[in-house]
């Protein structure tokens, strides 16, 4: 199956997790060979070399997210996959890259309201 067919999903780790705990979905999503499926370590997180200290805002944390969305061509769409957290960045990444998400999950994670920007919860947490 060619590249351009394949859904490809980004799976966001919540807080205190990396990529690493995506590891048998990753593995499960990617055994029928239809999917590509790409398992990031946000900023400090993982093996991201970010040392913690670096980390002051959330554009920080989200970094590896972003760059990534950004590298990805115009036309190609993904399915983001975000677990606690990781709401916050794929809401951040659906509002800074519309054109490049077909569709974004939430696993039992932070969802920002129908009314409100998603940076608006960033700044209720604080």
């Amino acid at each position: 199956m060619s590249t351009e067919k394949k859904k490809h999903f980004v799976l966001v780790h919540g807080f205190g997790h990396g990529a690493w705990c995506w590891y048998k979905l990753k593995t499960l999503l990617e055994s029928n060979g239809s999917t590509r499926v790409t398992a990031l370590d946000l900023a400090g997180c993982g093996v991201h070399p970010t040392p913690l200290d670096r980390i002051s805002s959330i554009s920080d944390f989200v970094q590896p997210l972003m760059h990534f969305l950004a590298s990805l061509p115009d036309h190609e769409k993904v399915v983001l996959v975000g677990h606690s957290y990781g709401g916050i960045p794929i809401s951040l990444a659906m509002e800074k890259f519309p054109a490049k998400i077909s569709l974004a999950v939430f696993v039992t994670a932070y969802m920002p309201n129908c009314t409100d920007a998603p940076h608006t919860l960033v700044l209720e947490v604080n």
